[in-house]
């Protein structure tokens, strides 16, 4: 069975099979499934049908496809407990994102379970069960948002959305094979989701492929670029072995090094880095003032319901009525430090590959001891909301037991594009079965090679380049890859002196009378190349540069004064050879 998102849509679409005998065949699966703790309600399925039939417009971006919202996300029309019936609700209209994925054509299923409150990251924390994980009906499901990617990973629905403000989005994909999407804070509205803690919360999705994940993404947020190709150079910095920890599970340790080495077949660089600032970063969030946040939101609630609360969730949560604002401030300077140690690491890695889960626990050994280990399944999670970052957890390995292992890509926040256009190179590359499946990974749909209607090509020279010290300027503004190529013979390339960092001037000559000089191709929209262009300092400028083939398209070029006296470089062919014969 191999039920993505585009496999509906174009099933859908082909006429193949329809809305509503989908919808109707989710209710099927989820009865002959037989596990009650994954869905804490479900929709009348006659309304859902219903509803399913309706649809009119085929090229909608999610005609058709069921979904499931995780129970601390309103829908209209269902209650919302955030898995504590005391705390329920009938809310009148639906979350933002929840309008959006209706409105993109989705059916909503039902609602599922949670750690209460969303606070953990175990699946073991709700009155109405624990969800059965699918490789293993003794292992933790991951939390907070177990019920979404159980549902996900058993087949139920191609997409659920869940919530992640400590890896609730991310913990529960690496345990049960799927992806979880983790996006940039800010880009999906968060009205109409019960706050854990406010200033962190993100409403995050699960699905088979990133590339499911990604379009359901782009329906319900703003603008998030487009899938490209992975540049020549892509640096992807891993923990150095000192600051690895995985608790003493050596199938995760085994599994995270078979990731690394997949990383390299895959022709990507890989760089160690001292993780500690991330890792100090992470134990802020539970140690530090952050759970006050935890406490305004729920605290008053808790405080009268306190029976009506999981021992745990309740524990972990009145301790936020201890910090002060003194403990407040002095937690925001420490984390301003750790920010700065944390993203200096940017200048030599691109994207961060970290475990998803340094370990994997059952569920006995969790409620054994409760806190620790869930403190242990955040190593790698609970400091990527403090620090801003974006985030997708991809499959990696099946252990030989049969225990996921996933693996993080992280970026700093609006590159979200980027790091799914990473991801799913990875997990193709990783050729696992779709979720619990045993369904086979589809072959990547091509990204688009030229600019999309909304893009404009740019062509990179020199420090703009995959790799070079400025190519996050690229990135941040979520920029997509397209090619490497070749100018016409037309040019002459300068090293300019006097900057920092060191620039190339690319100088029209002649046509033919010049060298035919390497050269990236980029594509931007069209607001985030306006921007770009403003901020290119003088002697470059943006013009029309022709490439070999004839096409023309913007790029850097110099004025020509800004040469004089310059080293003419051209019979390298371009600013990577420069570069590295400079550092010969």
């Amino acid at each position: 069975m191999n039920e993505t998102i585009a496999a509906i849509l174009q099933a859908h679409r082909a006429g193949a099979t329809t809305p509503t005998e989908t919808v109707a065949r989710t209710f099927a699966r989820i009865r002959g499934h037989n596990d009650p703790a994954v869905f804490i309600t479900l929709r009348a399925e006659a309304e859902a049908i219903a509803e399913a039939r309706a649809l009119a417009d085929p090229s909608l971006p999610l005609y058709g496809v069921p979904v499931a919202i995780k129970d601390n996300i309103d829908v209209a029309g269902l209650p919302t407990t955030a898995a504590c019936p005391a705390f329920g609700y009938q809310p009148d209209r639906d979350a933002t994102a929840v309008e959006r994925l209706k409105r993109a054509g989705a059916i909503v299923i039902g609602k599922t379970n949670l750690d209460q409150f969303a606070t953990g990251l175990v699946g073991v924390r709700s009155p109405y069960g624990v969800p059965r994980n699918p490789f293993d009906p003794h292992l933790s499901p991951g939390g907070s948002s177990s019920g979404s990617a159980v549902a996900v990973a058993a087949g139920l629905v191609p997409l659920a959305l869940g919530t992640d403000t400590a890896g609730s989005g991310r913990v529960p994909a690496g345990l049960n094979n799927i992806v979880g999407l983790k996006p940039s804070l800010g880009l999906v509205s968060n009205v109409g989701v019960v706050p854990a803690c406010r200033s962190l919360d993100c409403v995050s999705l699960f699905a088979l492929t990133t590339d499911d994940a990604f379009s359901a993404l782009a329906a319900i947020a703003g603008p998030v670029g487009a899938l490209g190709g992975l540049p020549p150079v892509l640096r992807i910095g891993v923990p150095n072995p000192a600051s690895r920890l995985f608790f003493g599970d050596t199938r995760a340790e085994a599994a995270f090094a078979t990731a690394m080495k997949l990383v390299a077949t895959m022709g990507l660089s890989m760089v160690e880095i001292d993780f500690t600032p991330f890792l100090e970063t992470a134990q802020l969030l539970y140690e530090g003032p952050w759970v006050a946040e935890r406490w305004a939101a729920v605290g008053d609630f808790i405080a009268s319901h306190p029976d009506e609360v999981h021992p745990v969730t309740r524990a972990i949560i009145e301790g936020g009525a201890k910090p002060s604002a003194a403990d407040a401030f002095r937690a925001f300077y420490r984390l301003d430090e750790l920010r700065a140690r944390a993203f200096a690491h940017f200048a030599h890695a691109d994207v961060l590959m970290v475990p998803t889960a340094p370990a994997a626990y059952t569920v006995s050994e969790i409620e054994a001891d409760p806190v620790r280990l869930n403190s242990n399944l955040g190593t790698y999670t609970n400091f990527v909301n403090l620090l801003d970052l974006a985030g997708i957890a991809v499959p990696a390995v099946l252990a030989d037991d049969g225990t996921p292992f996933g693996v993080t890509f992280l970026a700093p926040s609006r590159q979200d594009a980027l790091l799914a256009s990473v991801g799913r190179v990875f997990h193709a590359a990783a050729a696992l079965p779709l979720g619990a499946l045993q369904a086979p990974m589809p072959q990547l749909a091509p990204t688009p090679p030229e600019p999309l209607p909304n893009e404009l090509a740019i062509a990179v020279v020199g420090a703009h380049l995959s790799g070079m010290p400025l190519n996050g300027e690229l990135r941040q503004r979520n920029a997509r890859f397209l090619e490497a190529t070749l100018t016409a013979p037309d040019y002459r390339l300068f090293a300019l002196p006097n900057c920092a960092p060191p620039k190339p001037g690319l100088l029209g000559v002649a046509p033919g009378a010049g060298t035919a000089i390497e050269v990236e191709i980029w594509a931007l929209s069209h607001e985030a190349f306006g921007r770009f262009v403003a901020e290119v300092p003088p002697p470059l400028a943006i013009g029309t540069v022709t490439l070999a083939d004839g096409r023309r398209v913007k790029g850097f070029l110099v004025e020509g004064q800004a040469t004089v006296g310059a080293e003419d470089i051209s019979k390298l062919g371009g600013w990577r050879a420069f570069v590295a014969n400079k550092a010969r």
